[in-house]
């Protein structure tokens, strides 16, 4: 696996607190006449579309090579995962920010506002084990570096998705329930507004920050920093090699292409070299797993 974290639990865990939660959030918004509440609602069940569409994406990218595309189908969960995105922004956030401006122009008093607040509860410590279970494997993935870092390297697009999706519920619920608690307390129905505008801007973001990410993923990506300083370092010890001159990676989903030109150590005959070759070749996919291709350019004089 590319990094290391199990993407397949981390959705699993989403799907399920996201259905739970939208379906409680449904009836919440039902009583209460909340916006933030409606907002929050029509969210989770825009994550559930969206973990769908990574399940399928990750099926997707499991088919085998053929000939139309010779290194196989893995990117295509970069495809789904982008999508994701967008519609994090257009059916989560554009949603949020229209509901929100509407209730700001026409406020209303929330009615039975104990259901909401009870839902959000519910919500929060729902969403808090299946944030949890996405941090466990990030965790898995990031080793020493910190989220941000993390964030900005990984190649699983599905589990930068997961996170950010995670991320962006566990706070919009929070911000619903701080907006509900003031709507409540001061009696003033415009705090409902400002949450769920607020709840919109907060996915809107996320969605962005996201899309980076996953389209850098999509045009063509190397493997993340730490994983090409470990290859480097597997090739530069090989007693084969004089001299790496070039090293190019690609991450194809969960695989990875590797290209190497080097300055090898006392050529000899054509059959010794290929055989030398080969070698170093097996020994680095037994290294590295997820190593699915490797090209290898041999060269006996530096800088040729």
């Amino acid at each position: 696996m590319a990094g290391g974290g199990d993407s397949t639990r981390a959705i699993f865990f989403a799907l399920g607190a996201n259905f739970a939660i939208a379906c409680a959030k449904g009836v919440a918004a039902f009583f209460t006449g909340s916006g933030a509440m409606l907002a929050e609602t029509v969210h989770s069940l825009a994550d559930c579309g969206n973990q769908g569409l990574l399940l399928l994406g990750m099926k997707q990218a499991k088919r085998p090579a053929s000939p139309d595309h010779p290194l196989g189908f893995g990117k295509a969960v970069y495809f789904w995962s982008f999508l994701v995105a967008v519609m994090l922004f257009s059916v989560g956030g554009m949603f949020s920010l229209y509901e929100g401006i509407h209730k700001l122009q026409h406020p209303e008093p929330l009615k039975q506002w104990w259901w909401a607040v009870g839902v959000l509860i519910f919500g929060i410590v729902v969403e808090g084990i299946s944030m949890r279970a996405c941090m466990q494997e990030v965790n898995k993935s990031r080793g020493d570096r910190g989220i941000w870092q993390w964030f900005r390297e990984s190649r699983q697009s599905e589990l930068v998705v997961i996170f950010g999706e995670d991320l962006a519920a566990l706070l919009g619920l929070m911000f619903a329930l701080v907006a509900v608690v003031l709507a409540v307390v001061t009696g003033n129905p415009i705090w409902d507004a400002v949450g769920t505008i607020g709840i919109g801007v907060l996915l809107i973001v996320i969605a962005v920050l996201v899309a980076v990410e996953v389209k850098a993923m999509l045009i063509g990506q190397s493997v993340d920093p730490e994983r090409q300083r470990q290859i480097r370092a597997f090739l530069d010890t090989r007693p084969e090699i004089e001299r790496v001159i070039s090293l190019i990676t690609l991450q194809l989903g969960n695989d990875m292409m590797v290209s190497v030109q080097a300055q090898m150590r006392d050529s000899g005959d054509s059959r010794s070299l290929v055989e030398r070759i080969n070698g170093v070749e097996r020994a680095l996919k037994q290294t590295f797993p997820d190593v699915r291709w490797s090209f290898f350019e041999p060269d006996v004089k530096a800088g040729i």
